[in-house]
């Protein structure tokens, strides 16, 4: 019996990065959440359920390209009603605007970690969005497969992407805030 050493991660200007190639998001082991304030005291957490993504690194991994596109209709905050008004016109309008899109075009290296430049795509409007992540190496899974992990986490404001349904308190504030965290955690297998 042979074993076939595969490469998965190298050095490139004594920064860990992916060997070049087309990496493909596994659905399996990849989560996107968020988490926005209820009524400006409690926080919300829920996460969107369908997703698909492919990283393109080339020979320099500074030049990058990710695409991810999520399906809108597969947000869950574990609570129906709250999950139908968000698919509804107020929020993503799931109807008319099935995907959200995310496209990353180059990283940068920093002395915190590395960035993603891109830009996001919620229902018709196209935003630049610096996406801060860490990459967590790679290995080969029990089956042969070159893996990496990455994990990313960023701050929106989700009135500047046209999400402004909101009602006063009578107290004083509003039902939702503005600001919405959201958290990546993916593994990408290398197609082959």
């Amino acid at each position: 019996m042979t074993t076939e050493t595969k490469q998965v991660t190298r050095t490139v200007d004594g920064h860990l990065a992916p060997v070049a190639g087309t990496w493909i998001l596994d659905p399996a082991h990849t989560t996107l959440t968020f988490e926005a304030r209820h009524m400006m005291i409690a926080k919300v957490r829920g996460a969107f359920q369908k997703a698909e993504g492919r990283i393109v690194v080339p020979d320099d991994p500074r030049q990058t390209e990710v695409e991810v596109v999520v399906e809108t209709a597969s947000v869950d905050t574990g609570v129906e009603d709250r999950d139908n008004h968000l698919r509804s016109a107020d929020f993503f309008d799931v109807e008319r605007f099935p995907t959200m899109t995310f496209r990353g075009n180059g990283v940068s290296i920093t002395d915190d970690g590395y960035v993603l430049r891109g830009t996001l795509t919620i229902r018709d409007v196209t935003r630049p969005l610096d996406l801060p992540f860490e990459f967590h190496g790679g290995i080969v899974d029990p089956y042969g497969n070159p893996r990496i992990a990455v994990s990313a986490q960023t701050e929106i404001d989700r009135t500047e992407w046209g999400l402004t349904w909101n009602m006063a308190l009578e107290a004083g504030g509003v039902v939702i805030g503005p600001k919405v965290k959201i958290f990546v955690d993916a593994e990408a297998t290398l197609q082959s």
